[in-house]
């Protein structure tokens, strides 16, 4: 059942993507996790039977443990058209919604419409627009019949992305934004905050609060310096770092990480690694930074960072690849594991991740 408590503002939690089943709460533990985050590919679930779907079994388990929880509802249509209102195939799309709202919705605390919809689709106009206002009305529609007041699941809707950028403030995201603005309720939207630099969080935010309603809030769900780590792939790695590990001098970042996924090394050699580029230690405090940020707004509903990036790839990552892997909480699979099997925390998240926990008493 959805927590009857109040909620927590601006609250930090844990982000598993599509890989619920994933979730360690030895983990979530070590880290004062109370907040779990996952979405669901809404064409991949049994639409008659979705409490069969093994991410939605673990969603419950976190529940039945105590864990506060959002879920993300995807819908991808990269490889194809939005149905038209009314068709069988749009029909079909509401019949498998309102299966799942029977089993989560007076359950889980927030769910969110959508997971990044203008990336997930091939269609970013009108089309887009239509089929999502459909899909959120239908989830008040059912909210309402339902009469889920004394624990009711908030609702948010996104996640957008990169809208620090103004050529991204198309007139769908715009159109987007205005229907959130719209519908008393929902409570606000989500927003997924990869950026290279501060100022970049700072700008989305700033223009996304300014398009909704002043009593509507925001998620975080996702945020990350991803975009920054990208850009130095292909750098040459510390000349130290080689010399003392034994790689050729002018190897590259990206052939340092792709060694270690292909031979995990012991966790010093990692942090090491780490310690040794000027790229991410000049980043170090940035999860801090934004989080400070997004409670600064006094709109943060809850925001969570990753638990889950790349822990079982096996590819070589080139120099045009996204190092996801860099991102965790918990060291990936570039590192071997403990002793007892358990995972390495990643330097330096989980113990600011942990303070940041701190600062919310």
């Amino acid at each position: 059942m959805a927590s009857q408590q109040t909620f927590a503002r601006g609250a930090l939690g844990a982000n598993y993507n599509e890989n619920l089943t994933w979730i360690d709460h030895r983990e979530l533990s070590r880290v004062g996790a109370r907040w779990i985050r996952g979405f669901i590919d809404m064409h991949q679930i049994d639409s008659l039977q979705p409490e069969q779907d093994s991410n939605i079994k673990a969603l419950f388990q976190v529940m039945e443990a105590g864990f506060n929880t959002i879920l993300s509802l995807k819908w991808a249509y990269a490889d194809r058209d939005f149905p038209a209102v009314g068709s069988p195939e749009h029909t079909d799309e509401l019949e498998c919604l309102n299966c799942l709202l029977e089993i989560v919705m007076g359950k889980v605390d927030i769910l969110v419409i959508g997971n990044e919809p203008f990336i997930e689709t091939k269609q970013t106009g009108e089309q887009l627009n239509v089929f999502y206002e459909t899909v959120a009305d239908a989830v008040i529609d059912f909210r309402k019949a339902h009469n889920d007041l004394r624990t009711p699941t908030q609702l948010y809707m996104g996640a957008l992305n990169r809208l620090d950028l103004p050529a991204k403030r198309t007139p769908a995201i715009v159109r987007m934004l205005g229907f959130i603005a719209s519908r008393p309720e929902l409570d606000g939207v989500d927003l997924h905050l990869h950026m290279p630099t501060l100022a970049g969080h700072r700008a989305m935010l700033n223009y996304a609060l300014s398009q909704i309603r002043p009593d509507q809030r925001f998620l975080a769900t996702e945020f990350s310096m991803i975009w920054h780590w990208k850009k130095h792939m292909n750098d040459a790695a510390s000349t130290d770092f080689c010399k003392q590990y034994g790689f050729p001098p002018g190897t590259k970042v990206c052939e340092v990480i792709s060694t270690t996924i292909q031979k995990p090394v012991p966790y010093a050699q990692w942090e090491d690694f780490l310690k040794h580029e000027p790229w991410y230690l000049e980043c170090k405090s940035f999860m801090g930074e934004t989080i400070r940020l997004y409670r600064a707004t006094e709109r943060l509903e809850v925001a969570t960072y990753s638990c889950c990036p790349m822990r079982n790839r096996k590819a070589p990552i080139l120099a045009s690849d996204t190092p996801w892997m860099l991102n965790g909480l918990f060291a990936p699979s570039t590192v071997q594991l403990e002793q007892d099997g358990s995972r390495h925390e990643n330097f330096p998240w989980a113990e600011e991740f942990r303070r940041l926990q701190r600062s919310e008493q």
